[in-house]
């Protein structure tokens, strides 16, 4: 499948993913609000996510994906299949067991990632209450990642992107069926989240089996090829929990901060999620096993072209984005999430970490975009290393600026962190000569900040000149929202078309050549 083509498929499931992330977010912002059920909520939501990287799409989907790949691609699907059935089968008794641990240690677990919770006892109480609910949700969607990491590996990337799209609508459903019905709307997404989880799990099986790629259930051995997968995975584990490490920072300085902070958090990383998933995830998803398949071919100079055009189609997608984000941060959040329980002063609060996370976007594009050129030459050791480095950065950062800047010290941290994050990744490739940093990528670049640039002034001119709307009621807030972001896209089209970075062909946008 065509690189561009491939990013688009992914990108457009994703895009319709966080669409109906967004509604879900909005009814829960709606009855839920940013009080202190809101708060255990996400608490208990984030805690079986948090071991979800370990098990599922971080540290094996990296190391496994390039093995199933070779397999494939070496025309021996007997191994390949055998192999994943082995994966399976520990994959599935590990956390069987890990589930089994956390449902009886789950009071510990809620003082290991909220010790702000402790003294308070209703969002405590609540907090445990959730997360017995909602844990076994992590085996499913461990399982999800595995089978979709094998679809992946064959060119078949739809079902696995459409996957989270259930898990959305699951959730809305049980904000609009069960009022009344469960204790709180809390109570409600809990349960929607496990039984989501059952039917995603059915949907990739599902679609493993019409391709012929479902792994049999097979007893456990610890075969050569799984011998191979646990050395890279040791690294890649290690790596997603240090990654993860940031979020459960994050986590637990928010629960020290007043009532609410997590909420703030949550819902202005929803809103950056959204370009970053249907940017950065897709195009992470689609040059994994596309660049994993040009070294095994010793392709070294395509493999150095499909990482420059990803770096540049990051870039020329996101800095746009994080600059709309940035002017446009309080009136999106008024108008998503400032409705019932969701106050005045939750908006202003949600609107400033939204406006911070913005000048990170591009840095978090570009590590989605990066990380595949060590992963796909089976390389997890090095993103650990510098995952370390990270993480100390972040902790510094966050602890040094909670004092002045409360709940938005963690997006701070979480900017200049990534920042850094994307430049070690992007050096050390070039030492090593897997990416191309020249003069065509640095003018490139400047054109995309200029484009961008030029699209801001026309914003913020036309910001003041329809201020009015953006603090009318909802309707002129959603059609000047619409007006400023259309007019900006347009805006930095014409602009990109006059610094020549796309073209206009039979009528149709399309990126330039590389030659």
């Amino acid at each position: 499948m065509n690189f561009v083509r491939t990013i688009a498929a992914v990108g457009g499931y994703t895009m319709i993913s966080r669409a109906t992330g967004f509604l879900r977010d909005m009814l829960i912002a709606s009855i839920g609000g940013a009080g202190p059920t809101a708060d255990a909520f996400f608490v208990a939501f984030q805690i079986p996510n948090f071991f979800r990287r370990l098990t599922g799409e971080g540290a094996l989907t990296v190391a496994f994906v390039p093995m199933f790949a070779e397999m494939i691609e070496s025309r021996n699907n007997y191994l390949a299949i055998t192999f994943a059935g082995q994966v399976q089968s520990i994959l599935l008794l590990f956390l069987l067991i890990l589930l089994a641990l956390a449902e009886f240690a789950t009071p510990n677990l809620i003082m290991l990632f909220a010790p702000g919770f402790i003294g308070d006892d209703n969002r405590c109480s609540i907090a445990i209450e959730l997360t017995k609910i909602i844990f076994p949700y992590l085996v499913l969607i461990s399982l999800v990642a595995l089978w979709g990491g094998m679809l992946n590996s064959i060119g078949k990337f739809s079902a696995m992107a459409a996957a989270p799209i259930l898990l959305n609508l699951i959730m809305i459903a049980s904000l609009l069926i069960t009022p009344g019905i469960l204790e709180t709307p809390s109570h409600a997404l809990a349960w929607s989240v496990t039984v989501a989880g059952i039917v995603q799990a059915f949907f990739l099986a599902v679609a493993c089996h019409q391709e012929g790629i479902l792994p049999p259930l097979v007893f456990p051995h610890l075969t050569p090829e799984v011998k191979r997968l646990l050395v890279l995975i040791s690294p890649a584990a290690l790596g997603a929990g240090v990654i993860q490490l940031n979020a459960f920072i994050g986590i637990w300085l928010a629960s020290l901060l007043p009532t609410g902070s997590i909420s703030y958090i949550y819902y202005a990383d929803r809103i950056i999620q959204l370009p970053l998933g249907v940017v950065g995830v897709a195009i992470g998803t689609a040059i994994l096993p596309m660049l994993a398949r040009q070294i095994r071919a010793k392709e070294a100079e395509t493999a150095l072209l499909t990482q420059h055009k990803a770096m540049e189609i990051g870039l020329f997608l996101t800095v746009p984005i994080a600059i709309l984000f940035y002017l446009l941060a309080d009136p999106l959040i008024a108008l998503l999430f400032q409705r019932g329980a969701f106050s005045v002063i939750d908006s202003e609060k949600t609107a400033s970490i939204l406006a911070t996370y913005a000048a990170g976007l591009p840095a978090f594009v570009l590590i989605k975009i990066l990380q595949p050129g060590f992963f796909a030459r089976q390389d997890t050791s090095t993103p650990v290393k510098i995952a370390i480095v990270i993480v100390i950065v972040n902790v510094f950062c966050s602890i040094m600026f909670l004092p002045i800047f409360d709940q938005i010290s963690i997006a701070v941290a979480s900017v200049i962190s990534s920042w850094l994050n994307a430049v070690m990744l992007a050096t050390l490739l070039y030492r090593r000569r897997h990416i191309m940093i020249d003069k065509r990528l640095f003018i490139m670049t400047l054109k995309i900040f200029l484009s961008a640039t030029a699209m801001a002034s026309g914003v913020s001119f036309l910001m003041n000149k329809i201020n009015h709307w953006l603090i009318g009621d909802k309707f002129e807030q959603a059609i000047a929202v619409l007006c400023l972001s259309v007019c900006g896209t347009v805006l930095y089209i014409i602009a990109c078309l006059m610094m020549k970075i796309i073209y206009l062909r039979n009528y149709a946008i399309v990126w330039r050549n590389y030659r």
